[in-house]
């Protein structure tokens, strides 16, 4: 990964905000060589809320099962974005338009972190149970401690993948291993997949669009490519076949989308991609816990046991010392961007 300086000003989003964003520099996996303890702990913080706003949107994405689900999660991030947009202008965030091959890794996260992955959930839950898609995106911390710092020409630290199987082994207790056939497996094989490339291929860009330009682009451009392809499917009509309950659970989607989008990214800018992806073991303990907050059964003693393991996978991950890759250049300002 090289840093590339370009003494142009980027072109703004509806007008530039009054205070540029301050990026931390990006060393090993996409995150800071160095972060000062303080620092590390509100990023662990961050990223822990993320998952929980992840593993707590389950339930509630049940309720569009029976709806049109194209058109329905072309409204979501549609309004995911306006969110997005709303809170930057107010905290004074500065958004700026992509600009070369950035339109390539934004659009890439935009059609499989989001796109083929709702869809890709959808039509697995018809051939596996939710356990087994489940156990597809415990996968990711261990590919994430691997391709992460690779992504970036480091060497993987032996710690951080130890950590990733003990956290992905804790969060298959969590979830369980459920009944499926041939389609179900490969569903869930893309599940994971789009969950990883969700992060991985963000780090190009996050460099000069930040934690807030990363959601705001990839929300309207899956918003589009919902969009134009429940025209096809669905109809022109389809948006005026959302039930009440619908719209609450696409409203509120919509909310939990922005919140966890914006604190996952400002953690892996801050940790890095490998660090980071630790915490996606938090996911299925906040769906089980969550569940039974809805009414849900308590979850059996194999779950808590599965939550053990996965919290002391993270304590052995977020504990050990970050390996260092490459000396990075001078914090980036808006006239620096990182690239491959």
């Amino acid at each position: 990964m090289a840093v590339v300086t370009d003494l142009s000003t980027p072109a703004p989003l509806r007008g530039p905000a009054a205070q540029p964003v301050a990026t931390p520099a990006l060393g090993r996996a996409g995150g800071p060589a160095a972060t000062p303890t303080r620092g590390r702990a509100g990023a662990v913080a961050a990223g822990v809320a993320a998952m929980v706003f992840v593993g707590g949107s389950v339930a509630v994405s049940g309720v569009l099962a029976t709806a049109p689900m194209l058109t329905a999660e072309a409204v979501r991030y549609a309004v995911a974005c306006l969110i997005l947009m709303l809170l930057a202008r107010a905290t004074g965030q500065r958004l700026v338009m992509p600009r070369g091959t950035e339109w390539l890794w934004l659009s890439g996260v935009a059609l499989t972190g989001l796109v083929l992955f709702n869809i890709a959930l959808v039509q697995g839950s018809r051939h596996a149970e939710p356990a087994v898609l489940g156990v597809a995106v415990a996968c990711v911390p261990p590919l994430l401690a691997v391709l992460g710092p690779l992504a970036d020409r480091a060497r993987p630290g032996r710690s951080g993948l130890a950590a990733a199987l003990v956290v992905t082994c804790g969060a298959a207790l969590v979830t369980g291993v459920g009944r499926t056939d041939a389609a179900g497996v490969g569903w869930a094989a893309v599940v994971c997949g789009c969950d990883l490339a969700f992060t991985l291929l963000a780090m190009p860009v996050l460099g000069r669009h930040g934690p807030w330009g990363v959601p705001v682009h990839t929300t309207w451009i899956a918003a589009v490519l919902f969009a134009t392809a429940g025209l096809v499917r669905e109809g022109p009509a389809a948006v005026f076949r959302l039930r009440p309950e619908d719209w609450l659970a696409v409203g509120y989607l919509a909310v939990i989308t922005a919140a966890a989008f914006v604190l996952w990214y400002w953690t892996v800018g801050r940790l890095g991609a490998g660090r980071a992806g630790l915490l996606g073991g938090v996911a299925p303990i906040a769906a089980a816990a969550i569940g039974v907050l809805l009414g849900g059964p308590v979850p059996r003693p194999l779950v808590w046991a599965g939550v053990a393991v996965v919290l002391g996978g993270l304590a052995l991950g977020l504990r050990a010392r970050p390996h260092r890759g490459p000396a990075t250049s001078a914090q980036p300002t808006r006239d620096t961007e990182t690239v491959r």
